[in-house]
């Protein structure tokens, strides 16, 4: 990966109701301009995203979408008000950062919850966006979420039985933990919060890359979770599909859509219909890969960040 760099600018953005979201930037000011757009969705930017990038080459934008990372208010507060959280409204904060910046056009990096945002901004303002590079793709349709909580279950029958008794056994899983994520009593989130995790845990756990979602610990923890079950209760706010059926308006984009065959949670069958349904993505499948990725999805990573580079800037 590329060498550790550190922002060279920072702030909070007013974006209206009430939120402020944290962004900051680092590499080349000059530089070919990237967003890094993160999943979750509510897991925060990652400082070691940027790695990804070559500092000479871009210029590296991170932000926090509403209600996690830096970003106010947080949604571990349950006063936070959840419903002016939607993808609608995180599409028109990515808007509203590029105009504060200056940027005309920029490349679109980030994977699972992220690839869903990415495309929903893609599609909605085609005409900033210079590239699109994916790494386990999803679209958030409901037939995936029912997959993800529900039918993957089947590999994980002792797992799933303990998230399921987490939620008393409700008909909609998701929506009993997203309503358990706004009881007045913490101790009752926090329940909520520690139960899905471990299912999340659970699925990933073939990939052998430890507890990265148990690990998440108190305010950050109950944030992400809270987010998580909003979105996906609500089917990320889209219609069932829009997603794939307006690719489309990706026409003109070069994409690279990176994703491991062996991705328990979200199966390949996304990115494939993403690919069929957007002639300018190429889609690279890692065989021996899961939802986390590995040495060989880093490597496509890189050699799609280092190519798009060679594109030039695209500065406002």
């Amino acid at each position: 990966m590329h060498p550790v760099t550190a922002p060279y600018d920072q702030g909070l953005l007013d974006v209206g109701d009430g939120n402020r979201i944290h962004w900051e930037v680092s590499g080349n000011p000059d530089g070919k301009p990237a967003l890094v757009v993160h999943g979750g969705p509510g897991s925060g930017s990652s400082p070691g995203s940027r790695r990804w990038f070559d500092p000479e080459a871009y210029r590296i934008v991170l932000f926090d979408q509403r209600g996690c990372g830096r970003s106010t208010p947080h949604a571990s507060d349950p006063a936070a008000d959840l419903s002016v959280n939607t993808t609608a409204h995180l599409v028109a904060d990515m808007e509203r950062l590029r105009e504060h910046l200056g940027v005309e056009k920029w490349l679109l990096y980030g994977g699972s919850w992220g690839s869903t945002l990415i495309l929903a901004y893609a599609e909605a303002y085609p005409e900033r966006v210079s590239e699109i590079v994916i790494a386990a793709v999803t679209t958030t349709r409901r037939s995936e979420t029912a997959w993800l909580y529900e039918g993957v279950g089947r590999f994980f029958p002792e797992a799933h039985e303990r998230f399921r008794a987490g939620a008393e056994h409700a008909a909609d899983l998701v929506g009993e933990y997203a309503a358990r994520m706004n009881h007045p009593d913490r101790a009752v989130r926090e329940k909520a919060a520690a139960d899905w995790c471990a299912w999340e845990d659970a699925v990933l756990s073939p990939e052998g890359m430890g507890t990265p979602y148990t690990d998440r610990v108190d305010d950050t923890r109950l944030g992400f979770v809270r987010i998580c079950s909003h979105y996906f209760a609500h089917g990320a706010f889209l219609e069932e599909g829009a997603l794939i059926r307006d690719a489309h308006r990706l026409a003109g984009i070069p994409g690279v859509l990176i994703h491991g065959r062996l991705d328990m949670g979200g199966p390949l069958t996304t990115a494939w219909e993403l690919a069929r349904a957007w002639p300018d993505a190429e889609l690279h499948v890692v065989e021996r890969s899961g939802h986390l990725g590995g040495e060989e999805t880093g490597g496509l990573i890189l050699a799609a960040l280092d190519r798009f580079a060679k594109n030039g800037s695209t500065k406002g």
